[in-house]
């Protein structure tokens, strides 16, 4: 599999990479006359990575290759997935369709409208700008149909944001760069951003951001909120709400753990515990609880200080996130809860 090394962590090939690579291949069959051993595309930025065949097949007409995933070090759930792209002449222009774990587009809001194969513009393009290259190549139209397919999709589609965005019956095929970056925030947040857009376009009015399932569990049944209104908020609290404030909704509710809804609260928008910490000595001071300088985490501290302290936290994160939100007419809300999923305090409304 192509790889190439990103510091300490290795750095890997999207969806769309491996489904470009397998429609030029596929045309050096379908056009040639023959499949390559490796086939080599240029990404977006320039890179040229390698990619070897993992499948190929063809019959009249039509030829298909499969390209194995490799994202690197990153914890994708497509990575080791066989990515297969067929190509076969098409009536007229460049056409995409959806295979066997590749999904459709069922609500608004996704830069892919309702109805089709839900594979991205950048990916589309890269397909295209392959189908282009190797017509010009051979001396053939550019009359071609591709599909996707990715063996398996539909089953690794329900660990991801896609039923929650209206993608039924498969995975997407992604990428802006080509390039999987691993534990890339960016791509966390692009999903939340897509998250927002999908709840805006199909008229919520409330929408969640969650810092964990627990959490997550205990918001949306506490407003009653379909999936689609659920966030997947995670530590990225400012990627959130930055884009909310520029594309509002009418309410959010922020809820989390009792030691990432005091970061917030002490003005964090990254919650991960390797980039933001609970200032304990600004807890005693503002509940004037010198013992609280002693805690070692924001439950111990709880424990402590009880009530108060989840009502401060509340309060604070209600304000943290209203500062983010003041520009607009956005109503919010805070609910706090400890391992267990039990209440410990709410602010807001």
């Amino acid at each position: 599999m192509a790889r190439k090394p990103t510091g300490d962590l290795r750095r890997g090939w999207t969806t769309g990479a491996c489904a470009t690579a397998a429609v030029k291949a596929g045309l050096m069959q379908l056009w040639g006359g023959a499949f390559p051993g490796e086939v080599q595309i240029t990404l977006p930025k320039g890179e040229t990575p390698v990619f070897p065949l993992a499948h190929h097949a063809a019959g009249e007409g039509w030829a298909e290759v499969g390209i194995t995933k490799d994202a690197g070090d990153d914890p994708d759930v497509t990575h080791g997935a066989l990515i297969i792209a067929k190509v076969k002449s098409a009536p007229q222009g460049i056409v995409f369709k959806a295979g066997e774990g590749v999904g459709y587009v069922t609500k608004p809001g996704l830069p892919i409208p309702v109805g089709e194969p839900s594979i991205n513009p950048v990916p589309r393009a890269m397909m295209e700008g392959v189908v282009t290259e190797m017509a010009a190549q051979f001396g053939q139209s550019t009359d071609i149909e591709i599909t996707v397919s990715i063996p398996g999709g539909a089953a690794l589609a329900l660990k991801t944001w896609n039923p929650r965005l209206g993608i039924e019956g498969g995975l997407s095929i992604l990428g802006t760069t080509g390039i999987v970056r691993p534990f890339s925030c960016a791509a966390w947040i692009a999903s939340i951003h897509r998250g927002i857009d999908v709840a805006r376009a199909d008229g919520l009015r409330h929408v969640a951001g969650c810092t964990g399932a627990t959490s997550e569990q205990v918001v949306q049944g506490l407003y009653d909120l379909p999936d689609h209104a659920m966030l997947d908020m995670g530590d990225f609290a400012g990627g959130l709400l930055k884009y909310l404030a520029k594309n509002p909704v009418a309410r959010i509710t922020i809820g989390g753990g009792i030691g990432k809804m005091t970061k917030l609260a002490q003005g964090a928008m990254d919650l991960h515990s390797g980039r933001s910490q609970v200032d304990f000595k600004a807890l005693a001071a503002a509940l004037n609880m010198p013992a609280l300088t002693d805690a070692n985490t924001a439950l111990a501290a709880y424990e402590m200080a009880g009530a108060a302290l989840a009502d401060h936290v509340a309060k604070g994160a209600l304000n943290n996130i209203r500062s983010v939100l003041k520009a607009t007419d956005i109503k919010s809300d805070i609910v706090v809860i400890d391992r267990a999923g039990t209440i410990l305090a709410k602010a807001g409304l």
